[in-house]
């Protein structure tokens, strides 16, 4: 469905360019309680409004904003702005992600980093990277054999599983960004994220990791190319191996 990936990379331009040019201070201000639970400020709000006015002829659209929106066969599983306190902090390491889905299974996944403008998009055919400065050049997913550093989020929740990893030489950075941490996946060493498995979240970064070792529970999720590092990372979170 080129359509669909068109028009969400068409999102995901209309959105940078929106942040980019911004000069209403509400945008960085909180608006209510979104439909995932978090605060949602302007720019979330606007990006929401920007990804529906794009997307809802495609089907039914799950925002963590504002929840269901619209109707149709498929749903549309959204994160309008991933990362929201990395663009209020102007760290370069907030996106949008956005899976389309049939019946519980993911047909595409997009991630987009908004403020390099890189994507990571995947459907049945294809597993690519392109920029939102020339949607039309793509270039193929390479693994990172060289890693040295994995990412793991909400790590500062998580003092002891931090340490767990430090003690074995096991060296990560702590981003900011759920849907980006996992679109990286293939360039790091591993990603781990403890907490909620929340959809808008997950749905369209586990799809591009579809290739790689991953575990995913109700409150952790482990992801590696490596299957060696991953078994050690099970290890390491007593995990149960009989998922390989």
């Amino acid at each position: 469905m080129q359509k669909f990936i068109n028009a969400t990379l068409s999102a995901c331009i209309e959105i940078r360019e929106l942040i980019r040019t911004n000069e209403d201070e509400s945008a960085y201000l909180p608006i209510k309680k979104g439909a995932g639970g978090d605060m949602s400020i302007g720019f979330d709000i606007w990006a929401e409004e920007i990804f529906v006015k794009h997307l809802k002829t495609f089907g039914t659209i799950s925002s963590e904003e504002s929840g269901i929106i619209g109707e149709g066969e498929h749903l549309i599983i959204i994160d309008p702005i991933d990362g929201s306190d990395n663009l209020k902090t102007a760290f370069p390491y907030y996106g949008a992600s956005v899976a389309l889905t049939l019946k519980d299974e993911t047909l595409i996944g997009v991630v987009c980093n908004l403020a390099t403008g890189e994507c990571f998009v995947r459907d049945a055919q294809e597993h690519f990277t392109t920029n939102l400065d020339d949607i039309s050049q793509h270039s193929c997913i390479v693994k990172n054999m060289h890693a040295k550093v994995g990412l793991f989020e909400k790590a500062g929740l998580h003092p002891g599983a931090a340490r767990k990893l430090m003690d074995i030489g096991l060296k990560f950075r702590a981003p900011g960004a759920v849907a980006l941490s996992l679109a990286y996946a293939h360039y790091v060493n591993y990603v781990v994220f403890l907490g909620t498995m929340r959809p808008y979240d997950v749905a369209a970064g586990l799809y591009l990791c579809k290739d790689l070792h991953c575990y995913t529970g109700d409150d952790v999720l482990i992801i590696s190319k490596d299957k060696v590092l991953f078994e050690q990372l099970l290890d390491i979170f007593e995990l149960p191996k009989d998922i390989l």
